[in-house]
């Protein structure tokens, strides 16, 4: 299994690339208003606004947003009723598969799975692995038809009893069901093991809310990001390190992502919790390792700046390749740095 400082390198290619992420602040705004608990026993959360005040739908009418969009009406949200695939829905999935492997970001992480003996070569087969991974109907607990997908549970949501929402982790989704009255965001949670207050101007979050009579106490999401980011990464986990929780810091976060498959290898659940906000320490670390351009590190610290290297490939690996004449004392020092950057660089 790969190491979290290494799928945090490929998060972080994952995050630079994501070219279709909406700005915090422009292109939706957000009201995160009140703290609330996380159980069923503590769902009194009651807010004043919705959590969307504004997102420009312009974005919408991009191609993998509008192929996504044109999925989230196929489902039945009760778990209790089965699933029927019909041939105008099966097309809409691969619609939405061949958008996909048109972004940088799915090629980027297809050739990371090619690179790990993850994924299929020829795009077409891979095409197909994608869609037994996420689109493949499949029973879960309590049904004896097929009543249930990793797309479905993951992106869409579905209710449980009457009573429960289960799943249901993609901002879009969110949005959109809010907008048409069926969501109703009750506040904002902090999980146990989140240090820091939300901010309204990260791509995290973690709240509360009920849909169509459920309730869901306790969920998580990012916002803002584009459908291919969430895919690519997700798809990354499961192939790479299944039925896991991955602690990855890329960008200004530290995440925890959960990641469960069921027993025929079909994604059952994967979603992020935020643990804390990188960027003050970040702040400090790209600073640090500016001032190492003028003053190239002994050799206790060549692990150090390796490490800052995995986490942050896409910042820092310019910056050491911009200095082409080390200082001679530190020679070796530098070579071996430079040689373990390329390695992560290049994986």
């Amino acid at each position: 299994m790969e190491s979290c400082a290494e799928l945090s390198g490929i998060a972080q290619t994952l995050w630079d690339n994501d070219v279709n992420r909406l700005q915090p602040g422009i292109d939706y705004k957000i009201s995160l208003q009140e703290q609330v608990g996380q159980t069923y026993t503590e769902v009194t959360g009651k807010t004043t606004f919705p959590l969307f005040l504004f997102v420009n739908e312009d974005v919408f009418k991009k191609k993998t947003f509008s192929a996504f969009i044109s999925l989230l009406d196929n489902y039945e949200a009760d778990r209790g009723q089965p699933e029927v695939i019909t041939p105008e829905e099966e097309n809409e999935i691969h619609s939405f598969l061949d958008a996909l492997m048109e972004t940088r970001v799915l090629q980027i992480a297809h050739n990371y799975l090619i690179k790990k003996g993850r994924a299929k070569v020829n795009k077409e087969e891979f095409q197909w692995q994608l869609y037994d991974m996420w689109f493949h109907l499949y029973t879960r607990e309590g049904s004896i038809q097929p009543n249930s997908s990793g797309f479905e549970h993951v992106f869409v949501g579905e209710t449980r009893g009457g009573r429960t929402v289960i799943g249901f982790h993609n901002w879009i989704q969110f949005y959109l069901q809010e907008k048409l009255g069926h969501v109703d965001y009750r506040g904002y949670t902090m999980p146990n093991n989140q240090v820091e207050q939300p901010d309204e101007n990260k791509h995290l979050l973690t709240l509360q809310f009920s849909w169509k009579k459920g309730v869901k106490p306790n969920g998580s999401c990012f916002l803002g990001v584009s459908p291919e980011f969430e895919f690519a990464l997700y798809t990354i986990i499961f192939l790479v390190s299944p039925d896991r929780q991955l602690k990855l810091r890329f960008s200004e976060y530290e995440v925890m992502i959960v990641c469960h498959s069921n027993k025929n290898k079909n994604i059952e659940t994967t979603y992020p919790i935020l643990l804390r906000y990188l960027v003050n320490s970040w702040s400090v670390e790209k600073m640090s390792l500016r001032m190492y351009t003028l003053n190239p590190p002994q050799n206790s610290d060549v692990s150090m700046w390796s490490s800052l290297i995995i986490l942050y490939p896409s910042e820092f690996m310019p910056i050491l390749l911009m200095r082409t004449t080390p200082h001679p004392p530190n020679r070796r020092i530098y070579a071996e740095l430079i040689y373990r950057a390329e390695l992560i660089y290049r994986a």
